[in-house]
Order: C-alpha cells, then structure tokens, then sequence
C-alpha cells in the first residue's frame, strides 16, 4: 500500500489551526475566462502568505507534456522556471487564516494525491474544502453571471437550483477530490462559473470576481476585491466597444440576451442551447480573436 504522505513535504513549522477553510484550484482543466485561476492568483497577489506544504511534482507531472520554461541568454542555460504544487496557509481581510492549494493539475497519481490532500486537511484541521472554476455557457456577459453549485452533501448548497441534469463528463483532479474525501465525511464543494462562451479563451477577470463573491458566502471569509473589480470593469468597457464598432457583434449578443431573458423569466428554454440563426461560440470567439490579441498587446506594452 502507497503512503500518500509520501507524496508531499511539510514545512519545518506547521501552524496549529483551527477549522481552517483549504480553497484549492488546479490550472489544465476547464477554466472558461480563467475564473479559478485568476481568483486564487488574485489572492496570492494581494494577500501575505507562507508555504506550509510543497508536494513532489518530478511524481505528478509529465514534464513532455507541459515543459517548464527556460532562459538561454547567449551561451548559457540561466533560469528555469519550475512547476510548482504548493499548499499555502493565508489570511483574508479580517485575519481569519485559511489555506490554498494552487498549482497544475497532476498528470498521474491522481487516487494518491487525492488521500494527500486529504490527509493534509486531516492533519491541518480543514473543515472544509473549496473550489471554483469558469464553464462555458451560451450567455451574455451583459448579465450578470450564473454559478452551478456542486458539493458532497446537499445541506452544504441548499436552495440552490442547478440548469443541469444528469451528464458525464471528463473528470479532474479537483472533481475527484471532492468525490472521494466528500464519502469520507469530509465537507467539499465547488462553484462553476457560467462565463460567455465568446470569452471562454480569454482572462475574464468578472468570473474571477464572481468566483470570489461565492466562496465568501459558503465560508464567511472576506477578500480585497477592488483591484479586481476594477480590472473586471476595464476589461467590460473594452469588450463594449468593441461590440459596439461591430454590427454582427451587436446582433448576436442582442440574441444571447433575449435567450436568457426568456430563460429567467421562466420559459422552457435552455441556457445549454446554441440559438438558431446566431453564430456558434467558435464563430463568436474568432470575431474576438483580434481584439483579444490586440487588447493583450497594448497591455503588454
């Protein structure tokens, strides 16, 4: 029998807690607008915090498949920057201490990293775990954004509707988690972001927000969001006008809009359906395609 505990390093002094919330995301899955991704990252950028735990990555990752980056400056290798699987303990704005597991999504061992983390949040006395990502939806980002619940025990998101039924889908590390330390009583749940599938490939810092806005509702804790709210608002008005300068652009987000204007007033219409006479998301994104680029350029710049 494996160890999982073999599969991490704990830090030389690893605080004592108390029902800490352990928030987790995982980059390589689904992430339509970047909404986990850019969520935790938020919180790292803006919040101080120390690694607790730092798992073996040469055993998770298949380094062919997702090469780290190097520097080669005239002669020489000179950097390297290496993948990194790190568990992080945080405190939000009013001090309450939390965790984060951040980091790409394990290529294998997934069954042993999962008891890990498990593990992890057994020694460090999680409560609870968390997670969010972005799906895409055939919506308007005119609107505000719709969120699917999911969680191990139904108390945990109660009187909270889904627009899905039963469907398979390819699986994560971080679904997977969720599934086997929920049957063994641990409390995990998760929040899928609706992102406008017209955006899905590009940094949506809205669902990032809405991702955030979320986990302060399930678990009480509070985080600096102006930043990224400013940024959420920036990235709408350029999206604006560019929908604006587009006829095209105009008549399918007026369609969208309809669609789900239908849907909230309670028609038997689906968010999940493409309209009819309305370009598909591929159709949508690739008249976002130049703006994308063009908006990532000057922003570089």
């Amino acid at each position: 029998m494996f160890d999982p505990t073999d599969l991490y390093r704990l830090s030389e002094d690893v605080p004592e807690l108390t029902d800490p919330v352990l928030l987790y995301h995982f980059d390589g899955f689904v992430d339509a607008g970047g909404a986990g991704r850019l969520a935790l990252g938020h919180l790292l950028a803006e919040l101080e915090h120390r690694v607790v735990a730092t798992f073996d990555v040469d055993r998770l990752l298949d380094y062919r498949s997702r090469r780290p980056v190097m520097t080669f400056d005239t002669d020489r290798w000179t950097a390297v920057e290496s993948h990194e699987i790190v568990l992080r303990l945080a405190h939000d704005t009013t001090g309450t201490p939390f965790l984060l597991l951040t980091g790409p999504e394990p290529d294998r061992e997934w069954e042993l990293f999962t008891a890990a983390v498990g593990t992890l949040a057994t020694r460090l006395g999680a409560g609870s775990l968390v997670t969010a990502h972005g799906i895409p939806m055939a919506v308007p980002h005119t609107r505000p954004l719709g969120v699917t619940p999911h969680a191990s025990r139904g108390e945990l998101i109660a009187g909270r509707p889904s627009v899905f039924g039963k469907v398979q889908v390819p699986g994560s590390v971080a679904a997977l988690i969720e599934f086997r330390l929920g049957a063994q009583g641990h409390d995990a749940s998760g929040y899928a972001v609706h992102v406008p599938h017209y955006l899905a490939q590009a940094e949506y810092p809205t669902a990032a927000v809405t991702a955030l806005e979320e986990i302060t509702k399930a678990t009480g804790l509070v985080f600096p969001l102006e930043g990224l709210r400013a940024a959420a608002e920036q990235t709408t008005a350029e999206i604006a006008a560019q929908i604006e300068a587009s006829e095209e652009l105009s008549t399918a987000i007026a369609g969208l809009e309809q669609q789900y204007d239908a849907f909230a007033a309670g028609t038997e219409r689906s968010l999940m359906a493409e309209p009819s006479e309305m370009p598909t998301g591929e159709e949508l994104a690739a008249q976002f395609e130049a703006f994308l680029a063009e908006r990532d350029e000057r922003h570089g710049d």
